[in-house]
């Protein structure tokens, strides 16, 4: 029977960094399957990617021919602490530039979540609760459906790709069991368990936590030209770790003394948030409306008794409660001066209450007006009845209990019907239609409540 023979570990630095760049070179020789370095902007995302373009300008000097494409893929929540947020996007405009300027085949992609599965689309447009340990929805809609979408689309170009990862034995005890467990082929390579056609590189997974710092501090800065003090002052302010680009649910997610989403209300502290305030004072809106936020998701009263399939149990979030939300955030939003929420979720947040209980079409618009934005195309949705004077709209509404913007869409529906009668089916989807206004103004009128939850000035 044949032995496997034992892998050698590099002991020190310098060893360790040789046998890195070695294996890297090999491995990127071997096939022309493109490569795919997850960034995050961390420290082991880093250390990665500054690893690969040294083993790319190094092929380039060498007279390498046939340069296959890299692809840094990085995730922005649009949640992301602003700070780490903007480092990050710097970072990548500054290796753009680098590997443009010299001819490197470097590929920087940043890719977001769609309106529909981003935060605010979740959770002020259908009503989703913010997260917990129990009901973490955020990882899979905000960082895993984005990242597995660009990395299928370069697969499908490419047929396959590799993804190099930052993932350390180093990290925690259950990372090592997990990392350990994994099958591996002679190149250290394993499938991906959930991405068809990618394998998976852990080229720095035995370096040691102070094997990573010394490098980048020994390393500064990096081929690309930008300093990595940036990175090193928020580390030393928010004392943690990174925030992982999250390609499956097993990966820890960003919480506790992570750089996470300023949002997060997974854990019950951010204290990386309570350490960049103590340098940027701008974001303590931002810590505030979290704070909020939390408390909200504890008072069961803003919650519809019934959920979205209909059972009896905690529902989304009541119509009012949601237009709470977002009234909150765009306080929050004039507060910092950042761009908080975009038009597109603004947009989709308007169509998703049109479904659910907007019978007037406008309530979005109506709610961002006096923050000086606007909802795209929203105006053409349902256009007001002009003909009638509001006043006889109000006075009928008065008298009927009703509210006026049901009126005026009731009527609006009426005209647009008109001269249509005659048709095979009109009156039944006349009738439809006029029984689904009817039902979102009674889902309205019976989920009301209070705005007893007062903004913080």
């Amino acid at each position: 029977m044949t032995q496997t023979k034992p892998k050698i570990i590099p002991t020190t630095l310098d060893e360790k960094y040789s046998s890195t760049l070695s294996y890297l070179e090999k491995l990127y020789l071997d096939d022309e399957r493109p490569w795919v370095v997850a960034f995050s902007g961390g420290k082991d995302s880093t250390l990665v990617l500054q690893l690969v373009y040294e083993t790319v300008n190094s092929l380039q000097a060498k007279g390498c021919a046939a340069l296959k494409p890299v692809y840094v893929l990085s995730s922005d929540t649009r949640v992301e602490s602003p700070n780490v947020a903007k480092y990050v996007r710097d970072t990548l405009n500054a290796i753009d530039a680098n590997a443009q300027a010299g001819g490197l085949p470097f590929h920087v992609q940043l890719v977001e979540p769609t309106a529909a599965e981003s935060f605010w689309g979740k959770m002020i447009g259908r009503g989703y609760p913010p997260p917990t340990r129990h009901f973490r929805w955020c990882t899979s809609y905000m960082k895993i459906k984005p990242s597995r979408r660009a990395i299928e689309s370069i697969a499908h170009v490419h047929g396959s790709v590799i993804l190099l990862l930052g993932t350390r034995l180093d990290e925690s005890s259950d990372r090592k069991k997990r990392m350990l467990a994994i099958s591996e082929n002679e190149s250290q390579l394993n499938p991906h368990h959930e991405i068809p056609n990618a394998l998976v590189a852990k080229p720095v997974a035995n370096w040691t936590t102070d094997e990573v710092w010394e490098y980048l501090y020994t390393f500064n800065p990096p081929p690309w030209g930008k300093s990595h003090d940036e990175m090193l002052a928020l580390y030393r302010q928010a004392n943690s770790n990174e925030c992982p680009v999250v390609l499956d649910l097993s990966t820890p997610s960003c919480g506790g003394s992570r750089f996470g989403c300023w949002t997060c209300t997974v854990v019950k502290e951010d204290k990386s948030m309570q350490g960049f305030l103590l340098h940027e004072t701008r974001l303590e809106p931002l810590y505030q409306f979290r704070n909020w936020l939390k408390e909200m998701r504890e008072n069961e009263s803003y919650r519809s008794p019934v959920r979205r399939n209909n059972q009896v149990g905690l529902g989304p979030f009541k119509p009012d409660a949601r237009k709470m939300l977002l009234k909150k955030l765009l306080e929050t939003e004039r507060k910092t001066g950042f761009e908080l929420i975009s038009d597109a979720e603004l947009a989709y947040i308007q169509q998703q209450w049109i479904s659910d209980f907007d019978y007037s079409n406008q309530s979005v618009s109506e709610l961002v007006k006096p923050f000086g934005r606007e909802v795209p195309a929203l105006e053409s949705l349902m256009p007001v009845a002009v003909s009638i004077e509001k006043d006889i709209i109000e006075k009928l509404a008065i008298e009927n209990d009703l509210p006026s913007e049901l009126l005026e869409s009731l009527l609006q529906l009426g005209r647009e019907a008109e001269g249509d009668m005659g048709r095979w089916g009109a009156k039944a989807e006349l009738e439809r239609k006029v029984g689904e206004f009817i039902t979102k103004a009674t889902t309205q009128i019976n989920q009301a409540i209070p705005q007893v939850m007062e903004s913080n000035s």
